[in-house]
């Protein structure tokens, strides 16, 4: 039988997208018996926390939105959804529907293969629909993330992963952190699969990423994720001895 299973979405202004999104989950893993989905609100300005409560009471989900009184970032707000997540297993999406649900079982199944505690299912979009500029800065910035951390994921930036959650709070916190979280848990021991997944056009909205940050803002955070790297030991156990374990107190 599979953990319960919280799917983490950090949202801002997705009015239009994120209620259609709760229930394509929903309708995805509605064989899962012990599923949730907490929705960090990330200061949005718009009706997405309506939109997304209206939807989950429309399909029967259970669903929790905690909202920031004021935009922190993607990481912050999806540190702060697997904070309050009850599942096992985490499952994090991009809120603008551009992540497709209907990938999530297969990613569930690759994960209940894996015998390591530690571990992340990372999705790759294998046919982006992004502009071709944005695929270019993209596939440029995916070779020199991985030549430098050699974590074996092709696209660093596809939100649906699978992660546990007692792994994810076990790894250092920083902003941007959501960028690097394979080459991370590979770093402390942890096995990673990657599995292409499908990229869908967005329907409504404007992208909160720019030309500048979708790329190139997380240069320096790499380097610090290359120090930590080379500082975390993962030590074989040989062997555990015990004396008196059965001695009275």
């Amino acid at each position: 039988m599979l953990p319960s299973i919280s799917v983490v979405i950090p949202a801002k202004n997705e009015q239009g997208n994120i209620g259609k999104l709760v229930k394509e989950i929903h309708a995805s893993l509605e064989a899962y018996p012990n599923v949730e989905i907490v929705i960090t609100d990330d200061g949005s300005t718009d009706d997405t926390v309506q939109e997304a409560l209206e939807a989950a009471k429309e399909c029967g989900c259970d669903l929790q939105v905690v909202s920031h009184e004021q935009s922190c970032g993607q990481s912050t707000a999806v540190l702060t959804a697997v904070k309050h997540a009850k599942g096992e297993w985490i499952v994090t999406s991009d809120a603008d529907g551009q992540n497709d649900p209907s990938d999530m079982p297969k990613m569930l199944e690759l994960a209940a293969k894996v015998s390591n505690p530690n571990f992340c299912i990372a999705g790759y979009r294998a046919k982006r629909l992004d502009t071709a500029w944005v695929r270019f800065q993209s596939k440029v910035a995916n070779k020199v993330r991985h030549a430098l951390l050699g974590d074996g994921v092709p696209d660093s930036g596809c939100g649906l992963k699978v992660i546990p959650k007692s792994t994810y709070l076990r790894l250092p916190y920083f902003d941007h952190m959501h960028r690097f979280l394979p080459a991370l848990i590979k770093a402390m021991g942890g096995e990673i699969v990657v599995h292409p997944v499908a990229h869908r056009d967005r329907e409504a909205g404007t992208s909160n990423y720019n030309a500048w940050n979708r790329a190139w803002v997380g240069v320096v955070d790499m380097f610090g994720v290359i120090w930590l790297q080379k500082r975390t030991k993962n030590p074989m156990i040989k062997a555990v001895s015990i004396a008196n374990e059965n001695a009275k107190q």
